[in-house]
């Protein structure tokens, strides 16, 4: 059982800052691409960044110069440093993280989402 728990939403001025996290856990063999991706209201989820097992990441346009994404293999976690945000960044944010398992059959790779956290930019 593999589990991703986001944390580090909540509500900010437009122009501040906040950062996500997304601890993976459970029976993990290896972690391949993570990334974050956003739901706003009435629309598409979309892709916001990724970052793939040798740190190369890269970003949708919107958010290049604003949006940082790192992670931290030893633990698990993968972290979204937004700044400079504005009111169009207000959506529900998601982890997701290509996981591989060993299991009694072999290595199985799926597809782990988290279970979203909302970020609202309002004065």
């Amino acid at each position: 059982q593999v589990q991703l728990v986001e944390s580090g939403g909540g509500l900010v001025q437009p122009g501040g800052s906040l950062r996500l996290s997304c601890a993976a856990s459970g029976n993990i063999f290896k972690i391949n691409t993570m990334g974050w991706y956003r739901q706003a209201a009435g629309k598409q989820r979309e892709l916001v960044a990724t970052i793939n097992s040798g740190g190369s990441a890269d970003y949708t346009d919107s958010v290049k110069g604003r949006f940082t994404i790192s992670r931290d293999n030893a633990k698990k976690t993968v972290y979204l440093q937004m700044n400079n945000l504005k009111a169009e960044d207000t959506a529900v944010y998601y982890c997701n993280a290509g996981i591989a398992t060993k299991t009694a059959v072999g290595t199985i790779v799926g597809d782990y989402w988290g279970q979203g956290t909302q970020v609202t930019v309002s004065s």
